[in-house]
């Protein structure tokens, strides 16, 4: 912006220097110079230095007054500010630019004859000095080096605000992550985490757990697509937590198409394999529902086993409440060993259920790690 002015006085031709303007690259050429000058002839001279070196972005004004607005609405990237002007000397024009370089950095270059103002120039907040009369060569080189800085302090800010948006977005997903692990983490668990985010482990003497399995659900993969199963898988999963959720059992986890749930845990219950020979009951009928709705031919192969295990949140980042122990690993011997569309007990659920639940004894079976055992069918 070039304030209006009478015909521009006549300015001398430019003296060669002795010292080598620097050479400059294209970014630092299409900065934003403003130049600040009461003085017509020095703003037509320092203007022609600076188009003549090949600087695009060169903007003017004699009336100090404006500085400040000029700058809140165009953002230059160095301001050439004469000290001297009627109205509104420079130093008072530097305080008016604290108020909009928020960041404490003014980009000025201050223009002074007066060799006792540049200490003082340099104390308000001026970057360098420019003396009068100016010399090509300093002037170019002193505009260059300001705004190499400049240009690099504006960059490393703007890296800085990137690093703190993707900050923001990591803790923020940690955050989410940690929620939602401790909304799948049982209550007396989780208050443990949050106290102590450690491993946090507890003993479970009474324990059922079930373990059941979508048989040759992994061969249907081929013939209808992963996308379809997933959503077949994840209907009938959905279905099964609703279950879970009613017979104040708990779901521990998934694992492909198994799916493993836990009565007596974390809070214990007299009643613990009762509700899980319960629950295997109803998924039961829950799937033979959902093959009538959907014209499907699934079948669940659901094994169940009490006795002992341990409840741990395992992870430092990402949470995972596990059951580990004996329970587990019979159970998972009860499903893998079972038979498509039946409910198989252990011996140790067996007893728990007493007469209270139609059971079929199967017999001793040889169960690779535990030997033989006895196991019952659910009827």
């Amino acid at each position: 912006m070039t304030a209006a002015a009478p015909p521009a006085p006549a300015v001398a031709p430019l003296a060669p220097s002795a010292v080598a303007a620097p050479t400059i690259d294209a970014g630092i050429l299409r900065a934003r110079v403003l130049i600040v000058d009461d003085k017509e002839a020095n703003v037509i001279l320092l203007e022609r230095m600076l188009r003549g070196a090949g600087y695009t972005g060169v903007a003017s004004t004699r009336d100090p007054l404006t500085v400040c607005a000029l700058h809140a609405a165009q953002r230059f990237d160095l301001i050439l500010l004469d000290l001297q002007m009627p109205g509104m000397d420079g130093f008072a024009v530097m305080e008016g630019l604290k108020k909009v370089e928020t960041d404490g950095y003014l980009p000025v270059l201050v223009i002074t004859a007066q060799p006792n103002h540049k200490l003082r120039a340099l104390k308000t907040g001026a970057r360098d000095f420019i003396s009068k009369p100016f010399d090509v060569a300093e002037v170019l080189t002193r505009v260059h080096n300001m705004l190499e800085v400049r240009l690099l302090h504006v960059e490393i800010r703007r890296k800085n605000a990137e690093l703190k948006t993707l900050l923001d977005q990591v803790v923020a997903e940690r955050q989410r992550s940690e929620r939602l692990a401790l909304q799948v983490t049982p209550d007396s668990i989780a208050g443990r985490l949050q106290a102590r985010p450690d491993v946090v482990e507890e003993a479970l003497a009474d324990v059922t757990v079930l373990i059941a399995d979508v048989v040759g659900f992994a061969e249907l993969t081929p013939a209808q697509g992963p996308a379809e199963l997933t959503a077949q898988l994840d209907e009938l999963f959905a279905t099964f937590d609703r279950l879970v959720l009613a017979g104040g059992v708990r779901k521990v986890k998934t694992l492909g198409n198994s799916y493993m749930v836990a009565a007596g845990a974390p809070g214990p219950t007299d009643e613990h394999a009762a509700r899980a020979a319960e629950l295997a009951g109803e998924m039961m009928d829950a799937l033979e529902q959902y093959n009538e709705r959907t014209s499907s031919a699934l079948q669940l192969r659901i094994g169940i086993a009490s006795g002992t295990a341990v409840a741990a949140v395992i992870g430092k980042r990402q949470y995972l409440y596990d059951l580990l122990g004996d329970a587990v690993a019979i159970a998972a011997r009860m499903q893998s060993h079972g038979v498509a569309g039946r409910v198989q007990l252990s011996e140790s659920t067996q007893r728990l259920l007493g007469e209270s639940f139609a059971l079929e004894a199967r017999g001793a079976l040889e169960v690779e790690g535990l030997g033989e055992v006895q196991t019952w069918f659910l009827r």
